[in-house]
């Protein structure tokens, strides 16, 4: 699938939210998730304790992801009661994050589907649509990030997936 989708960013993460593959249009949109080690691979520590990657949500969608984030390692949690990496990234990120602590009280179990966000790329911001799709018999999710078509912010996606991470070079740096 991610060969057959190789024009969007395309991700698949665990339940865990630990990122385990991903495209080359997802490495240069997102970061390349090759160059993260340990906690630097899960999506809801990187959320809660270094910021937002370059990505701008408006502050309902903020809200929202955040929310869901917590909901979904929650839901995962009750799945998995008996695994203790799952239960010791929770209590990192309760130690981490008091943003995360908050919502852990909140006691709400959901999973994120679908969001609208602008990242910030080498070739200015993208609008994107992200959309969760759940793997049936797995608790694998595929992360898809797509562009309205014909919009310039789809041009921007096939900009980058031809450059792909190639460094850019800023005039006068």
């Amino acid at each position: 699938m991610l060969d057959r989708l190789g024009d969007v960013p395309l991700a698949v993460f665990t339940a865990a939210h630990d990122i385990v593959l991903w495209n080359d249009l997802w490495a240069t949109v997102s970061g390349d998730p090759g160059r993260w080690t340990g906690l630097e691979a899960n999506l809801v520590w990187r959320h809660f304790t270094q910021g937002h990657d370059g990505v701008e949500w408006d502050d309902t969608h903020q809200e929202d992801f955040s929310s869901d984030l917590v909901a979904g390692l929650r839901s995962a949690l009750g799945r998995y009661p008996a695994d203790r990496r799952l239960a010791e990234l929770v209590a990192r990120l309760r130690r981490a994050s008091p943003e995360f602590e908050r919502r852990w009280h909140g006691g709400r179990i959901a999973e994120h589907r679908t969001g609208r966000k602008v990242v910030h790329t080498p070739v200015g911001p993208v609008e994107i649509d992200c959309d969760v799709l759940s793997v049936p018999g797995s608790d694998l999710r595929i992360v898809v990030y797509t562009a309205v078509p014909g919009s310039e912010d789809a041009a921007k996606l096939d900009l980058l997936r031809v450059t792909g991470l190639q460094e850019f070079v800023t005039p006068g740096r």
